[in-house]
């Protein structure tokens, strides 16, 4: 249900905007319309990273987080690129999260722009 309202809020954006804006805009309003749904939603929080005893304190930011479950990462290009879903899926595990969404509003169609991802990566196996 939260994935399904959530594509649905852009899918509404898209629809009514259309592609062309920057990120920050269909970010911006996004996050407030789920806000105004009222949903519990962060934005832009930093996130540390770790690696062999290293801290990076602000190792990367998060677009959106909807209910501390659905990450949703926003892009406005005109294709598609294989990083994009490979910074998603990296983001999940580094947030020990199951699923996320990629918005790319730069697209033709929200359908074209629109993906989910699933991390499959459990804390404690191999």
């Amino acid at each position: 249900m939260l994935i399904r309202h959530c594509v649905d809020r852009g899918y509404r954006l898209h629809r009514d905007l259309g592609p062309g804006l920057l990120e920050n805009v269909y970010e911006s309003l996004l996050f407030e319309g789920l806000r105004r749904d009222g949903l519990a939603v962060l934005r832009q929080q930093s996130v540390p990273v770790s690696h062999d005893g290293i801290v990076i304190e602000n190792g990367f930011r998060y677009d959106l987080l909807v209910e501390d479950k659905l990450l949703i990462e926003i892009k406005s290009t005109e294709r598609h690129a294989a990083v994009h879903a490979k910074q998603v899926i990296t983001y999940l595990r580094l947030l020990d999260l199951r699923i996320g969404l990629l918005m790319n509003f730069g697209m033709g169609t929200f359908k074209e722009g629109c993906q989910r991802l699933v991390n499959n990566y459990v804390k404690g196996q191999q």
